[in-house]
């Protein structure tokens, strides 16, 4: 069974408020981990409205330097990364992410970004 974290708006902007957001395009850095597998399956950016969209919906949020908006996981692809718990770090820029997915994690369609060693890497490299 999952148990989405969903939490009021007053507790969200809480939270949002609190967090340093010093990184490109004032976001904190989210990193994603399956909460069963505890395998990381991506990082993103956030930045306050994705922290209370998350926050508030269940669904992970996230802001998209490439495209600079605000963008719901899964929204497309219909693989959504359902939230179960946050963990922020001592600095407060960085958060870990706790998801049930969906589905894969990765555009490429791969359960997670996170899918080749450096010797595939390495080796993909030498065309």
């Amino acid at each position: 069974m999952v148990k989405t974290l969903r939490l009021s708006l007053d507790e969200a902007n809480r939270i949002a408020e609190s967090l340093n957001y010093r990184h490109e395009y004032n976001t904190i850095i989210a990193v994603v981990q399956d909460v069963e597998t505890k395998e990381i399956l991506m990082v993103g950016n956030m930045n306050k409205e994705a922290v209370i969209k998350t926050l508030t919906t269940g669904y992970l949020h996230l802001w998209s330097l490439s495209r600079n908006k605000l963008w719901k996981k899964g929204e497309t692809s219909g693989n959504f990364q359902i939230v179960e718990d946050i963990k922020i770090d001592c600095d407060a820029d960085a958060v870990i992410i706790k998801v049930k997915p969906l589905g894969p994690a990765c555009h490429t369609g791969n359960y997670s970004c996170f899918y080749r060693g450096y010797n595939d890497f390495i080796n993909s490299a030498r065309m």
